[in-house]
């Protein structure tokens, strides 16, 4: 049975896509979140490529071969444009000036005025991940709440007729009175939220303001959002309202904190992904002895006696992000311990090292190891400005500062810099020989020029576009290193990995094996990025490579996210769809098993069960999947759930120290009694300078306690097996395209992927305690 599916999986991949027979979720994850309707039905993957190809070559002026090597790379699936390119690329939205953030999957903002709030919506409502730098530098510059906003709703959503709706939010202010004229557009709702914002401290009102919200001209549940894709859903848009008042009332007479400020930003996004306008992804970044910040998701999951989840809703909107703690000085044996332990139990509370962030994004003035060391030393003492500024005298104080401050992150931490927009583009190793090296060569080219190809964008908010002027940086990343170096070393390196990878003669061997391909593939992009930039009178990107954690696009050729391993050489892979969503639909008649997400939940905070209740909003479509080599004699007594942390921390370091120029996105998994071991390891990394900024980790369980519906279940080879024949058995139809063409009859229910491509940021945040 396992032998039929295999050849119907064949049979409909050669006639209607060019995805690998190891990516069963492929097809499901391109028609989700990168085929965009046309009149003619959805975009093939072919069709795709020429799309988002030729918007490169028109953005960056590219040459014939350079567009012909673009497009023959990315319709082999071996480098991918970034997820948000993919989606808006060549489209005529993406080329207004006001849209240019949505073609990036991330940027980072220092929150220190209203407008940086009203930023982030925007940001969010296009796609682009946001990071939130909410140290006390910048939200102490935030005015003290000086007013009490008391709300009243009123006109229903929808009730004037879509030719007399405003487009842009009105307000009209009398004397202890506002009201707010919400606008049908992206801006409109984006004005709303930050108007309201700012009632809190506006000086014309005597310390009360009746604020009426009027949502009329709001376009009703189902109507199509022109030029991005989707449908309207404004479910949670009065919700919004209520609730930024009530956090902003809590503060009346004093400044925000830094937990206050997360949820207004994070209230927002849980209005987006209601909205159908995206799925949210975050960073949110809080100072070392924050010690709000560093407790915020504490116990946000918790589980009653009968085994059921539920979160605390006034906290619900916190899973919005991932939670840092930046240390500007090093930290000590005891804090990083400390800090393993509470990621451990909590899933949050990661240290981020802000010095080796601001080195490496100041390498152009730091190029040799001795002067790092010397800058970190200075760095660790608070003298990094007064470093700076002693070996560049003619340097203004504007570009020190923004040089001396780079440590904001995006949502996943892979990028840092600060007020910044970054772009992406992806590798997929897993597609490529590993003695292939002109093939290889290609593929990093082919990367690198995609990416380079958006510093072209001018953005008109100006600290954005100051810090692409100072400091433009991209991201090369790739995808299935794991799956490479399988395939490259054979299954010998997966049993050094089970010893730990220690120093042995075999282990040096192919440490400098890993080494030569890492360094290798960092030469050429750094080399293909700089050229082009020369070439287009463009300031050169300082860092220009990275890991991106690659949730999703992995999906469209099997690979292994990231440098991580596999969960298993088989397990179940979960995609999130809105309840009835076309593409979900298709996947019931292909065979694939449904059941509620994690966000759906009874009056009582507990998970649904079943896919069908009214209650539910969001899907899980389950896929059985093997990884490429799980055949390959010997690979099924390797145990990958049994690799230590440190396996991966040593794995992760090499990464870190022979590719990348950013941040490495790594989740590393880990058991109890690795706590202390792991912590310790971490604390000499960053104690010894070897380049470490910022990991999250997650706790390993061996028993069956776990947090439910996660995005990977492992799974033995025999319940692999019996899915598959099981998904076979409930199959209605045997070409997935056809299936969704019963149901593909109007318009996209969401608008493309996330902009943090990644499963990380769809974990639980908190075990109860």
């Amino acid at each position: 049975m396992v032998r039929e599916l295999e050849r119907s999986s064949a049979r409909e991949k050669r006639n209607l896509s060019d995805f690998p027979e190891t990516a069963p979720a492929a097809n499901p994850v391109f028609f989700r979140t990168y085929s965009r309707r046309t009149e003619r039905g959805r975009e093939t993957w072919e069709e795709v490529c020429d799309r988002t190809v030729k918007g490169l070559q028109k953005l960056g002026n590219l040459t014939p071969e350079e567009t012909q090597l673009l497009h023959r790379m990315q319709n082999q699936l071996k480098t991918l444009a970034s997820g948000r390119w993919l989606w808006v690329g060549g489209s005529k939205w993406i080329e207004q000036p006001e849209n240019f953030s949505g073609a990036y999957n991330c940027s980072s903002t220092n929150i220190l005025d209203w407008r940086s709030f009203g930023l982030l919506m925007d940001l969010a409502m296009m796609g682009c991940g946001t990071g939130a730098v909410l140290e006390p530098q910048y939200i102490n510059q935030l005015p003290p709440i000086r007013n009490r906003l008391t709300l009243t709703m009123q006109g229903e959503i929808g009730s004037t007729p879509a030719p007399l709706r405003r487009q842009e939010t009105e307000v009209k202010i009398a004397e202890k009175t506002a009201t707010i004229y919400v606008g049908d557009s992206r801006q409109g709702w984006v004005n709303s939220y930050q108007t309201l914002l700012e009632l809190s401290t506006d000086e014309r009102f005597a310390g009360e303001v009746q604020v009426f919200i009027d949502l009329s001209d709001v376009r009703p549940v189902g109507e199509p959002l022109k030029g991005f894709g989707g449908v309207a859903n404004p479910v949670k848009l009065p919700d919004l309202y209520q609730r930024c008042a009530a956090i902003l009332n809590k503060a009346l007479g004093r400044q925000l904190n830094s937990v206050e400020c997360c949820i207004l930003i994070d209230e927002a996004a849980v209005t987006i992904v209601a909205g159908n306008i995206r799925r949210s992804a975050g960073m949110r970044q809080f100072s070392f002895d924050d010690e709000l910040g560093a407790n915020a998701k504490n116990n946000l999951w918790q589980q009653d006696d009968n085994g059921n989840w539920r979160i605390d809703p006034e906290r619900d909107a916190l899973r919005m992000a991932n939670h840092t703690r930046v240390f500007h000085s090093k930290p000590t044996l005891e804090e990083c311990i400390d800090a393993v332990r509470k990621q451990y139990y909590s899933g949050e509370g990661a240290i981020q090292w802000a010095g080796e962030a601001v080195a490496r994004a100041n390498v152009d003035l730091i190029p040799t190891p001795s002067l790092k060391i010397e800058f970190l030393t200075a760095y660790a003492q608070g003298k990094a400005k007064q470093w700076l500024q002693e070996r560049y005298p003619d340097m203004t104080t504007e570009e020190i500062e923004h040089r001396s401050v780079r440590v904001g992150l995006n949502p996943c931490g892979e990028i840092i810099g600060s007020n910044f927009h970054c772009n992406l583009a992806e590798v997929h190793l897993n597609q490529i020989d590993p003695y292939n090296f002109k093939e290889q060569e290609e593929a990093f080219r082919a990367a690198a020029l995609s990416v380079a190809v958006l510093l072209n964008h001018k953005f008109s908010e100006p600290r954005y576009q100051y810090s692409r002027e100072l400091d433009p940086i991209v991201g090369v990343s790739f995808t299935g290193l794991f799956d490479f170096f399988v395939h490259a070393f054979g299954v010998e390196w997966l049993r050094w990995w089970v010893e730990g990878r220690p120093q042995t003669p075999q282990g040096i061997a192919f440490k400098q094996r890993e080494e030569e391909y890492l360094s290798g593939w960092r030469e050429i992009v750094d080399r293909v990025v700089w050229d082009y930039c020369d070439r287009h009178s463009l300031k050169r990107p300082n860092r220009c490579t990275t890991v991106q954690p690659s949730g999703t696009k992995s999906l469209l050729t099997g690979a292994s996210p990231g440098w991580h391993p596999p969960k298993a050489q088989r397990f179940i892979r979960r995609i999130t769809f809105g309840k009835n969503d076309p593409v979900a639909l298709a996947c019931i008649d292909y065979g694939y098993n449904v059941i509620p997400s994690q966000s759906d939940k009874d009056e009582n905070g507990n998970l649904l069960n079943n896919p069908f209740d009214e209650r539910c909003t969001e899907w899980l479509v389950e896929i059985p999947v093997a990884v490429s080599w799980a055949d390959l004699p010997g690979a099924d007594e390797i145990d990958i759930n049994k690799f230590s942390a440190a396996a991966q921390m040593d794995f992760y370091m090499q990464v870190q120290k022979f590719y990348v120029r950013h941040n490495t996105s790594a989740t590393i998994e880990l058991r109890e009694n690795e706590v202390e071991s792991l912590g310790t390891r971490i604390y000499e990394a960053i104690r010894d300078d070897e380049g470490y900024i910022s990991a999250a980790l997650l706790a390993r369980f061996d028993a069956l306690e776990t947090f439910p519906r996660l995005p990977f279940e492992p799974v033995s080879k025999e319940i692999y097996t019996k899915m598959v024949e099981e998904t076979l058995a409930r199959r209605q139809i045997d070409v997935f395209h056809a299936a969704l063409s019963r149901y593909d009859l109007g318009e996209m229910m969401d608008s493309g992927p996330a902009g943090c491509d990644s499963d990380k940021c769809l974990m639980p945040e908190t075990k109860a305690m």
